[in-house]
């Protein structure tokens, strides 16, 4: 999608169709033209409602209000609505809640990659959007006299972003049988050599060199052998240093723990953490944001096999600690645990952070659309919550670690267990869990979030298609984004 801004009055902008944002209801600005069709057509303004009145070149959809979380939706369901008609340029004014503040503006930006993301890889006959052109006025909704400059860096830093997040969304939706290990390891390869990316794979070799059993005990029944990636985003004098850990399950099938076969579909999506961490680096080399990130995926694929790993085994982690499996289905937590060790072991990162689709028990305790967030320090999990709610229009709340839950994760027979003796409050030990492989140097400095819900929810919602969301990188690129404006006016 072509987007450009311009100082051109909006009518004097020469477009297929112009699309009209109804902020709140309110059918008085002079934005909005047709109030007469509206009662004729039943359209009432509510939040990502649509209107086309083709043969006037007009299409609006409501808002709730002028803020960015709710103009990318609103903007992102316009779009989606015109697929299947032949308009190919478009063009909308600006929307701001503030004259020197354009997070609304690039949320709008963000909005339209957004909606007009699709896949369709696998269909014989694909649906097209004819849409290609789409011109952003400095006409405001208020009126406000837009900097020019300031408005082109935000429809830019917005469109990196979703460019970044329908990437991840690729990534996730690819059939399993089409992206293994190491074809993830060999996408990483790519993105390296086109965005002056430093890249390294570690094979089966490497990894057994490196002590990290856990995770190979869960790969080793595929064909696919595992691949641990590591990207590095490295400017010159970096103000910061930032780890990215991600979890890359190709494909999981519970192991001999086996899924059944309704929760066995959509299982692809269970690498939604390590694709997410690709768009971030992605995203990050686009801006060229001062801070040096690191970016590790676990890629694995979790079968079964004569040679799988068992319930009862007991694993050797990188770190030393035995853990006893009781259930392989618990698996991307013993993948994380090693990749975490390795990845503090090359990195003494300034914050760390996990994303990971690794609990069931945090969709049923938050739902489809909010992630988890966890830690034992309120910094890194306050710049994770303020990057979800406030700015990326992600949506994530706190899940609280405590001593009583720790007492779950008690094993008789080896360190660790790796799934508590409870059913109740699964995501919470599983985080838990994992912060048994946090070293003294990164305790305060790490977070761990859980995406199980929003990574991949077979509807659409807001600006996220049926499939994949992308779930993770519009909130990590918002989180380094302030961090470097943290650390530069201080």
């Amino acid at each position: 999608m072509n987007i450009t801004i311009t100082t051109d009055t909006i009518n004097a902008i020469l477009a297929d169709l112009e699309i009209i944002i109804v902020i709140d209801k309110n059918f008085g600005h002079p934005f909005v033209k047709d109030n007469e069709t509206f009662k004729k057509a039943g359209f009432k303004g509510e939040h990502e409602e649509t209107c086309l009145i083709a043969a006037e070149g007009r299409l609006y959809v409501g808002s709730e209000s002028i803020k960015s979380t709710d103009i990318r939706s609103a903007v992102a369901v316009a779009i989606r609505s015109l697929k299947g008609t032949s308009f190919e340029s478009a063009k909308i004014a600006s929307y701001v809640s503030h004259p020197k503040c354009t997070a609304v503006l690039r949320g709008m930006a963000e909005g339209i990659g957004l909606g007009a993301y699709q896949f369709e890889h696998y269909k014989s006959k694909k649906s097209i959007l004819e849409l290609q052109k789409i011109t952003i006025s400095t006409d405001e909704y208020h009126g406000y006299a837009l900097d020019i400059e300031s408005c082109k860096r935000a429809v830019k830093n917005g469109q990196i972003t979703a460019e970044a997040t329908n990437y991840t969304r690729d990534i996730v939706n690819t059939a399993p049988d089409d992206c293994y290990p190491e074809v993830m390891a060999n996408m990483a390869l790519e993105l390296a050599s086109k965005h002056n990316l430093a890249c390294t794979i570690l094979d089966t070799e490497k990894l057994k060199e490196e002590n990290m059993n856990a995770l190979l005990a869960v790969g080793r029944a595929s064909r696919h052998e595992s691949r641990v990636i590591h990207l590095v985003h490295k400017p010159a004098n970096p103000k910061a240093v930032v780890t990215i850990i991600g979890k890359g399950l190709t494909y999981d099938s519970g192991g001999l723990s086996l899924k059944g076969a309704d929760y066995m579909v959509t299982m692809k999506a269970d690498k939604s953490g390590g694709s997410a961490v690709m768009g971030i680096m992605k995203g990050i080399s686009e801006m060229n944001l001062p801070i040096e990130v690191h970016g590790f995926v676990g890629a694995v694929e979790n079968m079964i096999g004569g040679n799988a790993y068992k319930p009862d085994d007991i694993l050797i982690a990188k770190n030393g600690k035995t853990i006893e499996v009781r259930n392989t289905d618990a698996e991307g937590r013993l993948v994380l645990a090693d990749v975490l060790c390795y990845a503090q072991q090359e990195v003494h990162a300034d914050y760390l952070f996990d994303m990971a689709t690794l609990t069931g028990a945090c969709v049923v305790g938050l739902g489809n659309y909010t992630s988890g967030i966890m830690g034992y320090h309120d910094k890194p999990i306050e710049m994770a919550l303020y990057a979800a709610n406030k700015a990326s229009g992600e949506m994530a709340t706190r899940l609280d670690f405590n001593r009583y839950l720790k007492k779950t994760l008690k094993s008789d027979i080896a360190d660790i267990s790796n799934i508590s003796n409870t059913r109740y409050g699964g995501a919470v030990t599983a985080g838990m869990f994992l912060s048994e492989f946090i070293d003294e140097h990164h305790k305060d400095r790490w977070a761990h979030i859980d995406i199980a819900g929003p990574a991949f929810v077979e509807h659409s919602w807001g600006e996220n298609p049926s499939g994949a969301s992308g779930a993770g990188v519009r909130m990590m690129l918002r989180l380094l984004e302030k961090l470097c404006n943290e650390v530069e006016t201080h």
